[in-house]
């Protein structure tokens, strides 16, 4: 064995509780519910013990669990001297106790004192703790020295095994952690990879697809543009610029799709500001802002663009307003419009499917969110226009 391994506590995993079976702990719980039954049992079963010496025998059964309480915590922080400091002082209650007539708690002293040192401690201080231990035990007990030779063999050994086991365990929970830690980047590295493969399939697909109609719309645009004027060619440049919008919001809600799946999409504040300028809406930003979450920003971005096209469906020429607040644990969006000026494009305010504020809500309650969508505002559904609050842990 190396001078290192001498002097090395043993894990962590092995020193706390974690990865115990619920067997183990329950078995663990049991040897120290019996432990503490034979101290009381045996310090209060004796005649001798009333009055004075009833209240110091309890003080002293409440000073031996705080002790050993605190060498639990002092070992799992591997504080060699207060652990050390500890059991010597659980050792000399121990001798106190034997020469007051309290024979079988001293002997469990004696004896728990030789196996936690040899289970928790260094070998380094473990063995000397141990021996002590074991040597006031030996002391005063009054069985044969041949008796008195294989108890005390027996403590050291168990002692030694379940440092063994204790050792075993912690090493198969930090396996344990690092095979999980592997699966998790694995599923992660295949999630990034399907996640650009998907990218480039609606790049190669879509984006090039409405990249062409771009170029088409602009075309029709400039030869419509030199018809002469009239009432049909003005109402089909008209169709044909508001398609050649369309298409070129649509190629820029795909570029952000693709940027979202290549995880570097903008800044959220960024990218509603941008958005808000090309509707003529307002911007506040409330709290301190912060990176989101992918799930949580991907809403709030489509939830916004769900907002501003129903507005313009449904209420051209209002203003909007689209707050964004950070809270300590959620961030707040809310979209509110004054009321429609105008009257809608004929046959806009009915295009679409119809599932925009449901499919709103669905992806907020996907995150544990909430969605809330009516007329006026939260706090006055009175006043003219509509709000889109949305809320999302993050």
């Amino acid at each position: 064995m190396t001078p290192q391994a001498w002097r090395s506590w043993p894990s962590r995993e092995a020193l706390s509780r974690e990865g115990r079976s619920v067997a183990r702990t329950r078995l663990s719980r049991g040897v120290r519910l019996l432990a503490l039954g034979t101290l009381l049992w045996s310090t209060f079963s004796q005649r001798h013990v009333a009055g004075w010496a009833a209240v110091a025998a309890v003080a002293g059964v409440l000073l031996t669990g705080f002790l050993v309480w605190s060498f639990y915590h002092t070992t799992l922080r591997n504080d060699l001297w207060p652990s050390v400091g500890t059991l010597v002082v659980l050792m000399g209650g121990a001798v106190v106790a034997r020469h007051g007539g309290f024979e079988i708690p001293a002997t469990v002293l004696w004896c728990g004192c030789a196996v936690v040192a040899m289970e928790r401690l260094p070998l380094v201080a473990a063995l000397p703790t141990t021996l002590l231990a074991l040597g006031g035990f030996a002391a005063y007990n009054q069985d044969s020295w041949l008796t008195t030779t294989i108890t005390t063999a027996g403590l050291l050994l168990a002692g030694y095994v379940l440092r063994l086991d204790a050792e075993a365990r912690g090493n198969a929970q930090r396996l344990l952690a690092q095979e999980r830690a592997a699966l998790a980047a694995e599923a992660e590295s295949a999630a990034l990879v399907e996640r650009a493969r998907i990218a480039r399939d609606i790049h190669d697909v879509l984006a090039h697809s409405l990249s062409a109609q771009l170029v088409h719309l602009e075309a029709a645009r400039l030869r419509i543009e030199r018809e002469p004027h009239s009432p049909f060619r003005d109402q089909i440049l008209e169709r044909v610029v508001a398609a050649r919008s369309m298409a070129r919001e649509g190629l820029a809600e795909t570029r952000q799709a693709l940027s979202a799946l290549r995880g570097d999409m903008p800044p959220l504040g960024d990218y509603l500001r941008e958005l808000a300028a090309m509707d003529g809406a307002e911007v506040e930003i409330g709290g301190e802002p912060r990176p989101l979450p992918a799930e949580a920003s991907q809403t709030v971005r489509r939830v916004v663009q769900e907002a501003l096209t129903n507005v313009r469906k449904h209420a051209p020429g209002a203003r909007v307003l689209i707050r964004l607040t950070y809270g300590a644990d959620e961030v707040t969006l809310d979209v509110r419009d004054s009321g429609g000026n105008g009257a809608a494009p004929a046959g806009l305010g009915a295009s679409g499917s119809g599932y925009g504020l449901l499919g709103m809500r669905e992806r907020a309650e996907l995150l544990g969110g909430t969605l809330e969508a009516g007329p006026g505002g939260p706090e006055d559904p009175g006043e003219k226009g509509f709000t889109v609050r949305l809320r999302v842990p993050a």
